[in-house]
């Protein structure tokens, strides 16, 4: 019997339909080894020896044919074609043997390395090669950019910075005279020498406790007077000084008379860039302290100052505004002293309604005490008991005062509020900025106490 090797070929011929799709690879080599070394054998790697390649997807085998997938294993997506019968399956199923079917086209020539024979035309197969095609470059747009329009609380643009006095004013100013005169002030240094002081630092430490208590929420204190000229603004400007001085937390002294209102004069501020209506186009309940200090102005002895307008003559604050820039700002301050304008301004009017504590600056004159007790009146019929958080500040804007002090307090204490009188100061009646050095003792005295009976009424308010 003639032994040859061709039958070697046809038994393994037989075989090879049964077998499992992932052997396809080891039968060929078989077959390239038992059919006399045609085709060199294929390399079979291990599948935890191949590693995925970071052009291609995940499932992507890189052994043999570097485009072999398992996705081949898997059904085909919706998108194909439907699945076709079962009598047509062996015919469109692609056949292992390297030979195409006797009863199916042979599959298109497909260029591939000369040791790897060509593989049938498969949808998953082209599907994996589609995807590792590189991707087309994305179209250049040459068409301008479109802005988007700006947001009503989108930042504004800086305004420019005036000076808050005019230079040559402040030439004119000279040097600041002193509160007391040089007899005044000899005459208080004897007296503090053949007396004793215990008294006096009694009454400091006592002022200086109410002064320093501490406050849960921001304390608004609104100021204003029946007119103007009367001390509405120094004023305010000794109340914020006298907070800042005994405070440890930050003090504000807020403008809302926008009327070429004066109080960064006497606040000693040499610029002013931001007023109320800007400030209240950009704050924003996520802002921090110092993000809003950085648009106010700081004051040198202390604290800080938000003007109403940039000294020109322009629209008058409005309520709406005046109301959210202090609504906003409280919750950074523990006081707020606001400079309102003068009754019965809307402005004034509302301030006076929601602060905490009100102070009428009322002139130690007989229009200015009578129109006072008109103002006193009024707030007696408000339905919150404003009257009882009320302090009448009662002015002497002269040296020589022809009305009685004791019967013009007396008749505004008729109406049970608290009055605290503010002498006449040299250095207050110059109008530039207060220097706490140069004010008089008495004068020093009055405005702590002012000062201290206003917060003991704003911390009472709930």
């Amino acid at each position: 019997m003639t032994t040859s090797g061709r039958w070697q070929d046809d038994v393994l011929r037989e075989l090879r339909p049964t077998r499992a799709p992932e052997n396809t690879h080891a039968s060929e080599s078989s077959d390239a080894v038992a059919s006399g070394g045609d085709r060199p054998a294929l390399p079979v790697r291990h599948p935890d020896e191949e590693r995925p390649h970071p052009g291609r997807p995940a499932g992507t085998s890189t052994t043999g044919h570097g485009t072999a997938s398992t996705a081949e294993q898997v059904a085909v997506p919706t998108a194909y074609p439907p699945s076709p019968s079962p009598d047509q399956d062996q015919d469109q199923h692609p056949h292992p043997h390297p030979h195409p079917h006797p009863h199916t086209p042979a599959p298109p020539a497909q260029t591939a390395p000369p040791q790897e024979p060509p593989l049938p035309a498969s949808p998953a197969v082209d599907t994996l090669r589609a995807a590792d095609a590189p991707l087309p470059p994305p179209p250049t747009d040459t068409s301008p950019a479109v802005r988007a329009p700006r947001q009503p609380r989108l930042p504004i643009p800086t305004p420019e910075s005036v000076p808050a006095l005019d230079p040559r004013l402040a030439i004119a100013l000279g040097s600041p005279r002193h509160g007391d005169s040089l007899a005044r002030r000899s005459g208080r240094s004897l007296r503090r020498l053949t007396s004793s002081a215990a008294q006096e630092v009694a009454e400091e430490s006592r002022l200086g406790s109410m002064l320093q208590q501490p406050v849960t929420t921001g304390r608004v204190i609104a100021v204003t007077s029946i007119r103007g000229g009367v001390g509405k603004t120094t004023t305010t400007a000794l109340l914020s000084r006298t907070f800042s001085h005994y405070r440890h937390d930050p003090v504000l002294a807020l403008e809302a008379d926008a009327a070429l209102g004066t109080l960064p004069v006497r606040m000693g501020a040499q610029s002013v860039r931001w007023s109320c209506v800007e400030l209240a186009r950009i704050l924003t309940p996520s802002m921090q302290l110092t993000d809003v200090t950085g648009y106010l102005v700081p004051v040198a002895d202390g604290g800080w100052l938000l003007p109403a307008s940039q000294g020109r003559v322009g629209a008058p604050l409005d309520i709406p505004t005046y109301r959210a820039v202090t609504l906003a700002l409280r919750r950074y301050f523990a006081v707020t002293v606001v400079d309102c304008e003068t009754l019965p301004g809307e402005v004034a009017r509302t301030a006076m309604d929601t602060a905490h504590a009100r102070v009428v600056v009322a002139p130690l004159t007989a229009e200015g005490v009578g129109g006072t007790r008109i103002v006193l009146d009024w707030l007696g019929g408000l339905p919150h008991a404003a009257l009882s958080s009320t302090v009448v500040a009662l002015t002497s804007t002269t040296p020589d005062t022809a009305l009685d002090l004791k019967a013009a307090a007396a008749h505004l204490r008729e109406t049970g509020v608290t009055l605290v009188h503010l002498p006449y100061d040299r250095h207050l009646a110059g109008g530039g900025p207060i220097r706490t050095d140069r004010l008089g003792e008495a004068t020093r005295r009055a405005a702590a106490q002012l000062a201290a009976e206003a917060l003991q009424r704003a911390v009472r308010v709930r």
